[in-house]
């Protein structure tokens, strides 16, 4: 344990940080800072950095609400980020280590949201097992995403198969395009009549990551003539092609325009990326299940695959 310290991260640590994440072994572009603390105003930033032997070691993203440690609230998977090096012992000690900071800081309570093994770049469920051993880590949390692996993809559904038939007909065209206001204007509405809410980001937030990750962040519309039926936005994480928003017009449904928006980019623009990750169909931690919302994933292939959150007491 003497081998082990933990700093808070600090802005004079982002290269330190960003480096570290850029050669981890189970980690997104989400994890760096320029992604991170795009919504710094509405988390209060607690991340820890692991140094062993004066070496960094391993991250923990996070922030803090009252006596609580969330690993990042604000994005979608978090963890314990590792390296290559880093050792099922080296977790346990790491975790030591921290939950001893964490309890002299006041801190009580942390809530873990585990990243999905489809993320790993090589096997890292080290942090899971020290879970297991070291605290009382209860499952709170289970949404269901709808993911296709390319090798093993089943076929779309006849009902998608006729979509894209009928989008074919009516000239419906797929094209990578920066109008995001076109698109969130389509989104907006979509989520304001049915769900009476509004997307996680608003215009300006993605048009900001956009710019920052422009490898990482792609939107792709179908069009008729220069109309916008309907989109995705995609967030390219290494192994994993996911989309983050998919919204389509009355039209754009009428037209079976998201049906070839997918044959598109599943099997051509994506088919060398290993992973497809349509994103959750569940909401309230996993305790309702969008059955609607999970049946047209499920017709272009998409199998279950689970995002896990645990929490424990210090």
């Amino acid at each position: 344990m003497d081998d082990y310290r933990i700093e808070p991260y600090t802005e004079a640590r982002k290269e330190e940080w960003d480096a570290f994440v850029e050669k981890a072994r189970n980690a997104t572009f989400l994890f760096k800072r320029g992604y991170m603390d795009y919504h710094a105003d509405r988390f209060r930033d607690h991340s820890l950095m692991v140094y062993r032997k004066g070496k960094l070691y391993a991250l923990l993203p996070a922030n803090r609400r009252g006596d609580t440690l969330h690993s990042h609230q604000g994005l979608t998977y978090g963890g314990l980020v590792m390296s290559e090096k880093t050792t099922a012992s080296g977790v346990m000690d790491a975790f030591r280590a921290i939950h001893e900071c964490l309890k002299a800081e006041g801190i009580r309570k942390v809530v873990y949201k585990a990243l999905p093994c489809i993320y790993h770049r090589m096997p890292s469920q080290e942090d899971l097992y020290a879970l297991f051993r070291l605290t009382n880590a209860r499952l709170i949390g289970r949404s269901l995403s709808s993911t296709l692996c390319q090798e093993s993809k089943p076929r779309f559904a006849e009902s998608r198969k006729s979509g894209i038939r009928k989008a074919t007909a009516r000239a419906v065209t797929i094209r990578q395009s920066d109008d995001y206001a076109a698109f969130w204007e389509i989104l907006e509405a979509n989520l304001r009549q049915k769900y009476g809410v509004a997307p996680v980001h608003t215009l300006e937030e993605i048009r900001l990551l956009a710019a920052r990750f422009p490898e990482n962040i792609r939107l792709h519309l179908a069009c008729q003539g220069e109309k916008t039926l309907g989109g995705t936005v995609m967030y390219l994480a290494g192994r994993v092609a996911h989309t983050q928003y998919i919204s389509a017009s009355p039209e754009g449904k009428a037209a079976g325009a998201l049906d070839l928006l997918f044959d598109t980019l599943i099997n051509r623009e994506y088919a060398d990326v290993p992973v497809f990750d349509f994103g959750s169909s569940t909401e309230d931690m996993g305790r309702y299940l969008n059955e609607s919302l999970l049946f047209q994933k499920e017709n272009f292939g998409g199998r279950g695959m689970v995002y896990d959150v645990y929490e424990y007491d210090l």
